[in-house]
């Protein structure tokens, strides 16, 4: 598997507020830690079981994360409708034949580390990340790539902390729709397993930003 990091933290870089509503859908942050079977609301998460398999796993009592948004998109050869271009550049990257990479299939899901030290900490969450890209490197997925994205977070869930996100992205190709989201299914899977890490979950007593005792009193802070 191609898996590589990047981060986007600069002052003109979006950060990622939490809990998130869309005014121009019924679109809304939606807390699977706190109510797993609220997945229902999700519609991505029913339409592509796959990526409701990883929510689940990802917000299981035991993962280091919980999650903020998810999607998931065909790309197509030759239709710029359909990230053709990204597809063409993940091709030559990947060095597959034009035949072997007519179709692609790609999603995204963003995390944040539940352990409140390393969710505050943008240099843990950076050799977090160098570990998990140099792990999924050996995934045997030729057709597939991963790319993490460190990002800036705003989360009020019982008081603002600020701290960092980062977000994953699944793509793979295949010679047709029906190969490309297999092999996006089967590489998604082994990514969300390598994630499920025993060792990346939080520290035994360790303050959580899902926790209510983790959160500072909101009397006297801005906003």
């Amino acid at each position: 598997m191609l898996a590589d990091w990047s981060a986007e933290c600069s002052a003109d870089d979006p950060h990622l507020v939490i809990p998130w509503s869309d005014p121009k859908s019924s679109a809304r942050f939606i807390d699977l830690r706190a109510e797993p079977y609220d997945i229902a609301e999700i519609p991505e998460a029913d339409h592509y079981p796959a990526l409701g398999r990883a929510l689940r796993a990802l917000n299981a009592t035991r993962s280091p994360f919980l999650t903020a948004k998810c999607d998931a998109w065909q790309l197509i050869a030759g239709d710029p409708g359909h990230h053709a271009d990204t597809l063409e550049s993940l091709r030559l990257q990947l060095d597959l034949d034009v035949e072997q990479a007519r179709f692609g299939f790609a999603s995204y899901i963003d995390l944040l580390w539940r352990e409140r030290a390393i969710y505050a900490s943008a240099h843990h969450q950076q050799d977090r990340l160098d570990r998990i890209t140099r792990r999924a490197q050996k995934l045997a997925h030729p057709e597939a790539a991963l790319e993490c994205v460190l990002r800036p977070a705003m989360l009020d869930l019982n008081g603002a902390l600020e701290g960092y996100a980062f977000t994953v992205y699944v793509t793979a190709l295949g010679a047709d729709a029906d190969t490309a989201s297999q092999q996006w299914s089967a590489a998604l899977e082994d990514v969300v397993h390598l994630l499920r890490a025993k060792e990346l979950e939080p520290a035994r007593g360790s303050a959580t930003i899902d926790s209510v005792s983790s959160f500072p009193s909101r009397d006297g802070q801005a906003g």
